[in-house]
Protein backbone atom coordinates (compact mmCIF):
# COMPACT_ATOMS: atom_id res chain seq x y z
CA UNK A 1 0.00 0.00 0.00
CA UNK A 2 1.52 3.28 -0.96
CA UNK A 3 2.43 6.23 1.42
CA UNK A 4 0.84 9.50 1.42
CA UNK A 5 3.20 12.53 2.19
CA UNK A 6 2.02 16.04 2.78
CA UNK A 7 4.44 18.88 2.56
CA UNK A 8 4.62 22.84 1.76
CA UNK A 9 6.81 25.52 2.20
CA UNK A 10 7.59 27.88 5.06
CA UNK A 11 5.50 30.58 3.57
CA UNK A 12 2.64 28.59 2.92
CA UNK A 13 2.22 29.34 -0.50
CA UNK A 14 3.85 26.28 -1.93
CA UNK A 15 1.44 22.65 -1.39
CA UNK A 16 2.14 18.98 -2.52
CA UNK A 17 1.39 15.75 -2.03
CA UNK A 18 3.55 12.79 -2.57
CA UNK A 19 2.42 9.52 -3.27
CA UNK A 20 4.41 6.33 -3.32
CA UNK A 21 6.74 4.36 -0.82
CA UNK A 22 10.30 6.06 0.07
CA UNK A 23 13.08 3.74 -0.56
CA UNK A 24 15.36 5.33 1.58
CA UNK A 25 15.68 8.69 4.29
CA UNK A 26 19.36 10.03 3.82
CA UNK A 27 21.30 12.66 5.93
CA UNK A 28 23.80 14.13 3.03
CA UNK A 29 26.82 15.80 4.47
CA UNK A 30 28.55 16.41 0.80
CA UNK A 31 29.88 19.95 0.80
CA UNK A 32 26.75 20.61 -1.58
CA UNK A 33 24.39 19.97 0.99
CA UNK A 34 26.32 21.79 3.61
CA UNK A 35 26.21 24.97 1.59
CA UNK A 36 22.50 24.30 0.45
CA UNK A 37 21.08 23.56 3.44
CA UNK A 38 23.63 26.51 5.36
CA UNK A 39 24.04 23.14 7.93
CA UNK A 40 25.91 20.04 8.61
CA UNK A 41 23.76 17.94 6.46
CA UNK A 42 20.69 17.77 3.85
CA UNK A 43 17.82 15.19 4.79
CA UNK A 44 15.91 13.51 2.66
CA UNK A 45 13.44 10.58 1.42
CA UNK A 46 14.15 9.01 -2.18
CA UNK A 47 11.19 7.55 -4.26
CA UNK A 48 11.63 5.77 -7.66
CA UNK A 49 8.22 5.60 -8.46
CA UNK A 50 6.21 8.14 -6.66
CA UNK A 51 3.43 10.63 -7.67
CA UNK A 52 4.11 14.21 -7.19
CA UNK A 53 1.24 16.48 -7.33
CA UNK A 54 1.60 20.36 -6.26
CA UNK A 55 -1.69 21.39 -5.15
CA UNK A 56 -0.80 25.20 -4.50
CA UNK A 57 2.27 27.23 -5.78
CA UNK A 58 3.69 25.51 -8.50
CA UNK A 59 4.99 28.91 -9.83
CA UNK A 60 6.86 29.76 -6.94
CA UNK A 61 8.74 27.08 -7.80
CA UNK A 62 12.66 27.61 -9.08
CA UNK A 63 15.12 25.31 -9.43
CA UNK A 64 18.84 25.33 -9.59
CA UNK A 65 21.23 22.74 -10.99
CA UNK A 66 24.82 23.36 -9.81
CA UNK A 67 27.13 23.50 -12.84
CA UNK A 68 28.86 20.32 -13.91
CA UNK A 69 26.86 18.37 -11.15
CA UNK A 70 23.95 15.89 -10.85
CA UNK A 71 23.24 18.70 -7.69
CA UNK A 72 19.73 19.75 -7.94
CA UNK A 73 18.01 22.38 -5.41
CA UNK A 74 13.81 23.11 -5.92
CA UNK A 75 12.91 25.93 -3.38
CA UNK A 76 10.12 28.33 -2.75
CA UNK A 77 11.37 31.55 -4.65
CA UNK A 78 9.29 33.45 -2.27
CA UNK A 79 10.52 31.97 1.33
CA UNK A 80 13.60 30.05 0.24
CA UNK A 81 12.35 26.55 1.67
CA UNK A 82 13.68 23.17 -0.38
CA UNK A 83 10.93 21.39 -2.08
CA UNK A 84 10.67 18.05 -4.02
CA UNK A 85 12.57 18.02 -6.97
CA UNK A 86 13.12 15.12 -9.78
CA UNK A 87 16.41 14.06 -9.76
CA UNK A 88 18.40 10.97 -11.81
CA UNK A 89 18.15 8.76 -8.92
CA UNK A 90 14.09 9.39 -8.76
CA UNK A 91 11.71 12.13 -6.85
CA UNK A 92 14.18 13.31 -3.47
CA UNK A 93 11.70 15.01 -1.00
CA UNK A 94 13.47 17.49 1.82
CA UNK A 95 12.06 16.07 4.81
CA UNK A 96 12.09 19.53 6.89
CA UNK A 97 9.18 20.40 4.37
CA UNK A 98 6.91 17.28 5.33
CA UNK A 99 3.76 18.84 7.14
CA UNK A 100 4.03 15.77 9.53
CA UNK A 101 7.38 13.60 10.25
CA UNK A 102 7.59 10.52 7.97
CA UNK A 103 6.95 7.25 9.60
CA UNK A 104 10.45 6.04 8.72
CA UNK A 105 13.56 7.50 10.38
CA UNK A 106 16.59 8.00 8.16
CA UNK A 107 18.36 4.78 6.90
CA UNK A 108 21.92 6.00 6.85
CA UNK A 109 24.41 9.03 6.49
CA UNK A 110 25.89 9.92 2.93
CA UNK A 111 29.47 11.42 1.86
CA UNK A 112 30.56 11.39 5.72
CA UNK A 113 33.94 11.88 4.43
CA UNK A 114 32.89 15.49 3.65
CA UNK A 115 31.05 15.82 7.51
CA UNK A 116 31.50 19.28 8.90
CA UNK A 117 34.19 19.19 11.51
CA UNK A 118 31.77 20.89 14.17
CA UNK A 119 29.34 17.91 13.92
CA UNK A 120 30.54 15.98 15.87
CA UNK A 121 29.42 14.47 19.64
CA UNK A 122 26.24 17.05 19.05
CA UNK A 123 24.37 15.11 21.58
CA UNK A 124 26.72 16.53 24.81
CA UNK A 125 25.88 19.90 23.46
CA UNK A 126 23.49 21.75 25.74
CA UNK A 127 19.81 21.58 24.64
CA UNK A 128 17.36 23.85 25.46
CA UNK A 129 13.37 23.81 24.76
CA UNK A 130 13.43 27.41 23.36
CA UNK A 131 15.35 30.11 22.18
CA UNK A 132 17.56 31.21 25.57
CA UNK A 133 17.96 34.94 25.30
CA UNK A 134 19.66 35.38 28.42
CA UNK A 135 22.49 33.15 26.76
CA UNK A 136 22.92 35.15 23.61
CA UNK A 137 23.68 38.32 25.56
Amino acid sequence: MKETFAGSCLCGQVKYLVEGNAQGFYLCHCEYCQKDTGSAHAANLFFQNAVLTWLAGEKLITRFTLPNTKHVKAFCARCGSALPNQQPVGLVVPAGSLDDAPSLTPTAHLFIASKAKWDEKLEQVLAFETLPRDKLR
